[in-house]
Formats: structure tokens, sequence, C-alpha cells
């Protein structure tokens, strides 16, 4: 059995991620678990798997944690500190990670796992957004095996040949015979809300996405369609893809995950129910196809698969993302850092849906031109695009 680390255990990842483990008892040992503040969820998988380890980002949930373990006297270890969390991700207690912490905050320990040339499972899309080629120049040192997990990602995977899917981070894809990687997306809730009622949007509108369930953040940039501008990020550095490879196609029904098309014509499509156990499972699985729990598709229930192109007057930050994706890893790593500023003033009800997309460009636009030498110049850069974002919204937002 592969001891596996799950990274954001409590969030929507996770719990698809013990869904599959569930379903698959005799392949993975879930030995650390790491989250942020939910003691309750994190307490009962802890009471369900008995890890080795666990860790909470937050102080008094770590406190809150170590009472309820040692009143129910189970054995797991409530990890101190960063620093401990990150050495075990290197150590021995751990062969696989499934690195799903949400944002720049799951860096750090993805990064730590893939220098210890651990299996990675990459779920947080951020790690490649803000780090991009110093992500992918640690796992070729290394030599770390990373699986791309996001729906999206996983379906190029597989429409790619073996001797792609083996070169993840160096593909050539014109040596075989790639043409186009189709990045789909649905579009999200508002696909055809009129533009001139997007000023009143609420929050509680925008995480109601119409075919998958996600956690909050990922639900306001799956409407914003920030999240397919990141995924496009992602799948530029995933597989040495330039500008004219790689194209995003809306498809509202979220069947068609995306797309590879090849020079002879040819278009391979991963398809599947809209459910994160399925890429999960294929992931863990590796070299075999295992249960996920996911259920099959029905053809004779969908009407029919319908396609456009995205408009950018409607999605600003996809137009956004695009544009930043080849202009530098530091203009990739701002517009992350803003982005995630803008979607928690906007859950909070401080800022407009519409002033999302302008809050990221004007922070963008305060940009230098430096490049970024190591992870510890990135995370000042990330840090100071947040204070940035945050000094905006105090100035020209704040109701």
């Amino acid at each position: 059995m592969k001891k596996l680390a799950i990274l954001g255990a409590t969030g929507s990842i996770g719990a698809s991620t013990v869904s599959v483990c569930r379903s698959n008892p005799g392949l993975y040992e879930i030995t650390l678990l790491v989250a942020s503040t939910s003691v309750d969820k994190m307490f009962a998988l802890c009471q369900e798997f008995t890890p080795r380890y666990v860790a909470m980002s937050c102080n008094r949930a770590t406190l809150q944690l170590r009472e309820l373990l040692k009143n129910a006297n189970l054995p797991s270890q409530v990890l101190d500190n960063e620093q401990e969390l990150l050495q075990l991700l290197a150590g021995e207690e751990v062969d696989a990670v499934m690195a799903a912490i949400v944002g720049a905050a799951g860096l750090k320990t993805t990064l730590a796992a893939v220098d210890a040339g651990k299996e990675i499972f990459l779920a947080n899309k951020e790690a490649l957004v803000m780090s991009g080629a110093l992500f992918i120049n640690a796992v070729k040192k290394s030599g770390a095996k990373l699986w791309p997990v996001d729906s999206e990602h996983n379906a190029i995977y597989q429409a790619l040949s073996p001797r792609l899917q083996n070169t993840i981070g160096a593909c050539d894809l014109p040596g075989e015979g790639v043409s186009k990687i189709l990045l789909t997306g649905s579009g999200g809730p508002f696909l055809e809300k009129p533009l001139a009622e997007f000023s009143s949007i609420t929050p509680a509108q925008a995480i109601k996405h119409p075919n998958w369930s996600m956690g909050n953040k990922i639900s306001i940039d799956s409407a914003t369609m920030m999240n397919k501008g990141l995924e496009y990020i992602e799948a530029r550095w995933l597989f040495n893809a330039d500008k004219a490879q790689l194209q995003v196609v809306i498809h509202p029904q979220s069947v068609i995950h995306s797309m590879v098309q090849y020079k002879d014509g040819s278009v391979i499509a991963q398809m599947g129910n809209p459910d994160m156990r399925i890429p999960i499972a294929y992931v863990m699985g590796g070299e075999q196809r295992i249960e996920s729990g996911g259920g099959f598709f029905d053809f004779f229930s969908t009407a029919n698969f319908s396609f456009a192109e995205p408009d950018f007057t409607r999605y600003p930050c996809l137009k956004l993302a695009i544009d930043a994706c080849f202009e530098g890893q530091q203009s990739t790593t701002i517009l992350n850092a803003a982005n995630e500023v803008a979607v928690a003033a906007f859950l909070q009800k401080k800022i407009k849906f519409t002033q999302i997309g302008q809050l990221v460009e004007r922070v963008l636009n305060c940009a230098g031109g430096a490049s970024i030498e190591s992870i510890e110049h990135l995370l000042e850069i990330d840090a100071l695009a947040r204070l940035n974002a945050g000094e905006i919204i105090k100035r020209d937002y704040l109701c």
C-alpha cells in the first residue's frame, strides 16, 4: 500500500479523494491529513482512518483538534508547525501527495513534496500559476511524478500519447502530431445572463454552479471564468504549449472535459459525468483503472452538446489570464494574488461582482518587469500584490 498525504483534506477535492480511498481500501494508507480550520470534519476523518499525523494551519484549530483526539483516545499526532509538516512531506512516511489546498497557501507544501521526488496528484492549480518554470524545473530535478487532477488537464493527459504523458512539463506537442489543446469550460452560472445585470450579482448567486459541486472560491472563479484562465496558464506549463496551441471552448454541459486536436484532423475527447472522483481515481490508480464511485454517463439523458467561443466582454478575467500567461511569471503571480483578494472581498460583499476583474487589472497595471529568481522572491511579489489590492479596495471600492 502506498502512504498517502491529503493536503486540503476537508475541502471538496479532499472529500472526493477520501471517497475514492473508501472505494479502493487496499490501495492507499492515509498517513497524513492537512486542513485549515474545519476541526469537526478533520476529527471525523481521524475517527475513520486514524492517520498517523494531522495538521491544521490555524493555531486555534490545532489546539481544538488535539483536545478532541486526546479525549477520544485516538493515536493521530497533531503537528505543531509548518516546518514539521514540510519535513514530514519530504520523509519516508509519505509516498504520494494529493495537493488540494486552494490558492497560494498550497505552494510551499506542494513544492516540498516535489523536491523530495514524491508522486504528486496536482489539484492546486495556483502552484503552477504562481511558480511555473520554477515548479516544472523542480519536478525535472527531483524526478517527481506529476499527475494532473483538474478535470480539464486530466482529460488532456488521457488524450495524449504515452510519450507525452511521460514528459509532463517538456512535451513535444508537434513531434507527437498535436496541433491544439482545446480547454473546455461551462461558462458558469451567468452564461446567458444579460450583462446589464452583472453589477447586481450576489455571492449566493455566483457560488451556484450549474454542473459542479465546489468550494466558494473556485465557484466564484468559475462564474468569472478566471478559473479557466488559471487552467489555461497551468496547461501552458504542464504540456509545454505555446499560445497557438491553446484554445478555450465554452461547453455548457460539462460532459466533454477537454480535447486534443491532432494534425491529421482527429480530435480525441475525454468525457464523463461532472464528478471529481473520476479524474482522482484515474491518477490514484496509476497504471490501472479503479473504481471511482462516480457513476456512468447516460448518453440518452442528454439532449445535445453545444460549443461556443468565449465572450471577453462577459468574461474579462479570462482575457486577463490569457494575456498574463505569456507576459512572464511575475504577471501570473500578481494575477493570482489579486484575484484571491478580489474574490474574498466579493464574498464579504465589499466589492461588486463586476469589480473583481477591474481590481485584478488595476493591480496588474502596477506591476514592474522583474524576473522571478526564487520562490522567496515570488512570495514577496505575491505579498506586495495582495497589499496593493487591499489598498485599492479600501481607497476606491469599500462601501
